[in-house]
């Protein structure tokens, strides 16, 4: 092994829920679409949010043109308070780093997250960032991970790929022919569909991380 790919959400930087559902609310109120019907219209427009101008994508769901400036301004401050890492992220980060791996990053996120990053913690730690919605690629699409490794100077094969399983994104990196890891933190059961079998490596935390490398050599 030669680098290691991290997930963003949920992986190096807890989802506030709390502070992204009072958001939804918001824009729930605006557009004055409540319940399994905004539901709907949130996922449908889930994709343009991730791949392009987040003014582009709430005018597309009907909110009105003058609270969109707003809308956007909000969700770069949720950007600013949330992208703080998880515990026990940067020292990981520095172990793979001492011993000489590459370390690269994949997120499937909107627009404040690559306009806030050089404001933020996670600024430099990474040889390689690949945001969806600089790219227009969203995990599990093959090429997302593949550009990555490419940027790295890696083949895929040289690199684990540690996430919570949001997007389909292990068995993507496993298609792709990456290795894979679950990260579970503190031991939580997983959240996501399809995983509750899970049959390859986890971690429930990322400081397991570098300790893997031998195993998955």
């Amino acid at each position: 092994m030669r680098a290691v790919i991290f997930d963003l959400w949920d992986t190096l930087v807890e989802w506030p829920v709390e502070e992204g559902e009072r958001l939804k609310r918001m824009l729930s109120e605006h557009l004055g679409v409540h319940g399994a019907e905004f539901e709907r219209l949130w996922r449908e427009s889930y994709r343009a949010q991730q791949t392009g101008p987040l003014a582009r994508a709430y005018g597309a769901l009907g909110l009105a043109d003058r609270h969109v400036p707003a809308h956007v301004e909000a969700r770069h401050e949720f950007g600013r308070r949330a992208l703080r890492l998880r515990a026990g992220a940067a020292d990981a980060i520095r172990e793979l780093r001492r011993r000489r791996l590459r370390v690269g990053l994949i997120s499937v996120c909107s627009e404040e997250v690559p306009a806030v990053w050089p404001e933020t913690e996670l600024a430099g730690l990474f040889d390689a960032e690949t945001f969806s919605v600089d790219c227009g690629l969203m995990k599990p699409e093959p090429e997302i991970y593949l550009r990555t490794a490419e940027e790295l100077g890696v083949e895929p094969e040289e690199c684990l790929f540690v996430g919570d399983g949001a997007n389909d994104e292990l068995a993507g990196a496993a298609r792709v022919g990456m290795t894979p890891v679950l990260f579970l933190p503190d031991g939580q059961r997983p959240f996501w569909r399809g995983l509750e079998d899970w049959a390859g490596l986890r971690v429930s935390t990322l400081a397991q991380v570098p300790e893997l490398l031998s195993a998955a050599s």
